[in-house]
């Protein structure tokens, strides 16, 4: 050509450079190409117009797809869709390799696309080159899916904001990864920092609550909800001349702004800003565009996990109390863990109530379930039973009135069938004479740690769980503490957890409970770690599932050799006592009260000492149960220094008759109680008391295991028996 001469026809000027046109119309269905296009298919060199399925045949299958998503991103963006497709022949092979770059359109009214653009043949990239990493095809499709893949489980897995964060800032993207990132959120009409990485905090300070109206690249993204790609320096600058001058200063070169959207509306903006130039073809837009929404959702799920900590966090220290201050001659610690999983509040409480005097009240306690409603009920429960306890009722009374009080309460509107109930231990507690006067709804029975380390069940009587019955009656058991003992409290958390029942619960609490040799905190400490720390590993229960639940704890002590938490200031020789009442109506009380006995024994040297003891005290148990129309009263206890000490049993009832030695015949099925008495303990007697008796004996240590019991002891202090 020479100058002045007129310019050819761009059809003419495209033939030259072997690039073809093509027109797609997604509402009828039709391709349109020219002769060049035609031939870049794999079609009769012409111009033809061929339906979606005839080009369709000739392009991969992965690539048609490709297609799709970048014309809805170019529409979405306003930008051009470029992308590289794979021509095919009648046999499956790639012939060839083009590259498109078209102008889509979107009719809102149809819902159609429609496209006119260009196709040219390209060379295959070398994997791993500049042009292999830029490609939509090959490896670089294939790292970008691992990519994707491997960000999604990463941000899935995220449970805080600024584990979110972290995970964000160790992203590789496939050919291009950013050397700054920054979160922004949203706070009424400001722009907020939520995160950032790359630059120094300090250096961030002019982008902290910007107003929305800033011509900034993040507040407009906020304000649009699209993306701005700035491909270089001058282009930021003249977009946004106002900010460009604190952007300048970090020394990048490209930036892209995403929007953070959930549920359709933008809660921030994501900066990815690089130190060299990149195009931003839309495969690096989509990349970018996905990662945005997938961190967009884990933002989301992070901020709603840490709301519901901080209100839980925020509920369980106002459910639970603080304990009160420090009583004279007592100890107390308390310890509360919710669940592993789910809401961290649940039913379990505890409580410590000052009454009248010196005297306290501890209330520990489960509500049925482990969720808002639950957690609610025990909430209004704990202020009831304060109510009760400040009126100066008594145990049985204060819980008869919360029963018939969590009755109604408990009842649901909404689902009738939804019926709670809760358990209940309530304990008041006299700090001079170390008296403890309880009631039991339901709930486990308390475990004495005596001085000398050894730990008993203490049974104690007991109703039904509250809200079942309201007119439910609760009896009262009356427990003294010795210097050094101490009273453990809990809900069935603490003995289940791991797949334990009542039983092997037990014992695992056991052994640390009579180990341990520290204060009452770090008891309490123990016995957490034995359920949640890394020896409940190793101590799993019978049962196949490993039972979770809200763990509350009670810890008293009467201060005194042995407890860990303080002195008695009177000395006094050590001392194991448990008592028992053993009612008409519960003869089955009478193994429990032969067990508490054994435990009681449990370091005794001699076996038939032992024996003898448990079985002269089920036969003065069953004479009471038998002979009489009362209770049974059990106090036994061991006293004096190992080697030389005693047991002590004695049996009280309400009636009158005094027991009388008898001489039965052979086939005669009763009468030889005392004779029993007489052949197998140290000493004995019969006592009256003002209303009722009680026959006693006492067994002295052998520090021969194989000795047996003493040969003819006789009674003594009381009367003669014929």
């Amino acid at each position: 050509m020479r100058t002045g001469d007129p310019l050819p026809e761009a059809g003419d000027v495209l033939a030259a450079l072997a690039t073809g046109l093509w027109h797609w119309d997604t509402a009828a269905g039709e391709v349109t190409v020219d002769a060049e296009a035609a031939r870049l298919f794999g079609l009769p060199a012409e111009r033809s117009v061929f339906t979606e399925a005839q080009v369709r045949a000739r392009l991969h299958p992965v690539d048609w797809n490709e297609i799709t998503g970048v014309v809805r991103l170019a529409v979405a963006e306003s930008t051009l869709a470029e992308v590289r497709i794979r021509i095919m022949d009648e046999r499956g092979h790639v012939v060839r390799i083009v590259r498109s770059r078209s102008k889509p359109r979107f009719d809102p009214v149809r819902k159609t696309y429609e496209l006119i653009g260009t196709l040219q043949e390209v060379a295959e990239p070398t994997p791993g080159t500049p042009a292999g990493r830029s490609a939509v095809t090959g490896d670089w499709r294939r790292s970008r899916e691992a990519f994707l893949l491997d960000a999604g489980r990463a941000l899935a897995e995220a449970r805080s904001t600024e584990e979110v964060l972290r995970v964000a800032a160790g992203l590789s993207m496939p050919g291009f990864s950013p050397d700054g990132l920054a979160v922004f959120g949203v706070s009424g009409d400001r722009l907020t920092v939520i995160g950032h990485h790359g630059q120094p905090y300090n250096d961030m300070n002019p982008f902290v609550n910007m107003p929305l109206e800033t011509d900034y690249p993040a507040a407009e993204v906020v304000r649009t909800g699209r993306a701005v790609y700035l491909s270089s320096p001058e282009q930021y600058r003249s977009r946004y001349p106002l900010t460009w001058p604190l952007a300048e200063r970090f020394g990048r070169r490209s930036w892209a702004f995403l929007p953070l959207t959930v549920a359709g509306r933008p809660m921030g903006a994501w900066m990815a800003a690089f130190t060299y130039p990149v195009g931003f073809t839309p495969d690096e837009r989509s990349v970018l565009t996905t990662v945005a929404r997938m961190l967009a959702q884990a933002l989301t799920r992070a901020s709603a996990a840490e709301t519901q900590r901080e209100l839980t966090d925020g509920l369980q220290r106002t459910m639970l109390p603080v304990l009160g201050p420090e009583i004279p001659g007592m100890g107390v610690a308390a310890r509360y863990v919710p669940t592993g999983g789910g809401l961290q509040v649940g039913g379990d409480w505890y409580d410590m109530i000052q009454l009248p005097g010196d005297r306290f009240a501890l209330v520990i306690g489960d509500v049925q379930g482990h969720d808002v409603r639950a957690a609610g009920l025990m909430g209004q429960l704990r202020i009831a039973l304060r109510a009760y306890a400040a009126e100066g009722h008594r145990p049985d009374a204060v819980l008869s009135r919360a029963s018939h009080f969590f009755h109604g309460l408990a009842q649901s509107d909404d689902d009738p069938g939804d019926m709670r109930f809760a358990t209940c231990y309530y304990a008041e507690v006299d700090p001079a004479t170390g008296t403890v006067e309880s009631a039991r709804a339901g709930h486990l029975d308390p475990v004495v740690r005596m001085a000398d380390g050894t730990a008993l069940i203490l049974a104690t009587a007991g109703g039904l769980p509250l809200g079942i019955d309201p007119d439910s009656d609760y009896p009262t058991t009356r427990l003294a503490l010795e210097p050094g003992d101490t009273l453990m409290m809990c809900t069935d958390g603490l003995v289940e957890t791991g797949g334990h029942d009542l039983q092997t619960g037990w014992h695992r609490l056991r052994v640390i409970l009579e180990e341990h040799d520290g204060g009452l905190e770090e008891l309490a400490d123990a016995l957490v770690q034995a359920v949640h720390g890394p020896s409940s590993h190793h101590t799993t229960g019978p049962l196949a599932d490993r039972r979770e639940d809200d763990i509350a704890l009670l810890l008293l002590c009467r201060q005194g050799e042995g407890c860990g938490c303080g002195e008695s200031t009177v000395a006094v020789a050590p001392v194991r006592r448990t008592m028992l009442t053993v009612a008409q109506a519960e003869p089955a009380r009478i193994a429990t009260a032969r067990q508490h006995l054994r435990d009681l024994l449990h370091d005794w040297p001699s076996e038939e000492q032992r024996d003898a003891a448990v079985l002269l005290l089920s036969e003065m148990l069953t004479n009471v149960l038998v002979h009489t129309d009362a209770d049974a009263l059990l106090v036994a206890e061991v006293a004096g220094e190992p080697g030389e000490r005693r047991i002590r049993v004695e049996v009280t009832d309400s009636g009158d008759d005094l027991p009388h030695k008898r001489r039965p015949g052979e086939m005669a099925s009763s009468g030889r109680g005392l004779i029993l008495i007489e052949l197998l303990a140290d000493a004995w007697g019969v006592a009256p008391r003002g209303e009722g008796k009680s026959i006693w004996y006492e067994v002295y240590e052998s520090t021969d295991p194989d000795e047996g019991p003493a040969d003819g002891g006789g009674p003594a202090g009381g009367p003669e028996t014929a």
